[in-house]
């Protein structure tokens, strides 16, 4: 199975997800926790918490794709490992990554977008163990499963604790669930996630992550992966005591012209002394 193949079968199977953590007027089926007294404590609106609640929902969905597709499957053996799910062909050993990440609405067309995972360590040492199931260059591809949401109006008090019998009165506090497959390049921004962290920003715009047509789409994994193995951050820069060489795409592709300049001007320079030149391949008296 190719990379493109992966991509094909999943984005099909993920076209099902959205019935499978939503009613059928698009609540989250989700209404909180409930301990042995049979009391229901109503769930946050943490995304941390929002995305392990829906890795547990989703993954027997991601089993049955395995069976249908043949596939063995392996979980990240810590919560901070990448990736989150790997996919292993049985018959050639093709590995691929795929990783959930949720992210809310902040209106009708964007959302507030999400981390792709270290653009050091792993990422750049690609023959690594450290804090990935598999070294990074082992997989065929590398995909996300996105997950987009929008938070309710409704406030809801986690201090308030309801009963079994009460479980229609409890609110959902997400709703309208959309689902897309892409290849992580194919949505990437070409800034960090958020704060000093070391991650790879996403697109924010909701058609952009659903066509994978981010920053690199058109540009191809190979300069998304040259851009984000070399990207330092202003802590970086001032570590290693330099300039940082580019901050966005545009002044890398700059920065990366102005080499091919003077690696063309290097060439002409010593083209001078090339064996065609008269005399050239004269012997020593």
């Amino acid at each position: 199975m190719t990379s493109d193949q992966f991509l094909l079968h999943l984005q099909s199977h993920a076209k099902s997800f959205a019935k499978a953590v939503a009613t059928n007027e698009g609540d989250w089926i989700i209404k909180g926790f409930i301990d042995v007294y049979r009391r229901i404590y109503t769930i946050s609106i943490d995304t941390k918490v929002i995305s392990k609640v829906l890795e547990l929902l989703l993954f027997p969905l991601f089993m049955d794709f395995a069976r249908q597709q043949k596939l063995e499957i392996e979980l990240s053996p810590q919560q901070n490992f990448y990736p989150d799910l790997t996919f292993i062909e049985k018959e050639t050993g093709n590995k691929f990554a795929v990783d959930i990440k949720s992210t809310y609405r902040t209106d009708h067309d964007q959302v507030n977008g999400m981390t792709l995972g270290a653009f050091t360590g792993y990422f750049r040492n690609r023959n690594s163990n450290k804090n990935t199931l598999y070294p990074y260059g082992e997989y065929q591809g590398h995909f996300v499963l996105g997950v987009i949401y929008t938070k309710t109006d409704e406030a809801t008090d986690e201090r308030k604790q309801y009963k079994v019998d009460d479980l229609e009165k409890i609110p959902s506090v997400l709703k309208e669930f959309q689902f897309f497959v892409q290849p992580k390049y194919r949505i990437a921004s070409d800034r960090p996630g958020s704060g000093n962290t070391k991650n790879i920003g996403s697109a924010v715009k909701i058609p952009t992550l659903i066509n994978g047509e981010g920053s690199f789409s058109k540009l191809g994994e190979e300069v998304y992966d040259d851009y984000w193995m070399f990207y330092l951050t202003n802590d970086m820069a001032k570590a290693l005591d330099i300039e940082r060489p580019y901050t966005n795409l545009k002044t890398y592709l700059a920065y990366k012209q102005r080499g091919i300049n003077m690696l063309q001007q290097h060439e002409a320079e010593i083209s001078q002394f090339s064996d065609d030149e008269p005399g050239s391949n004269d012997e020593e008296e």
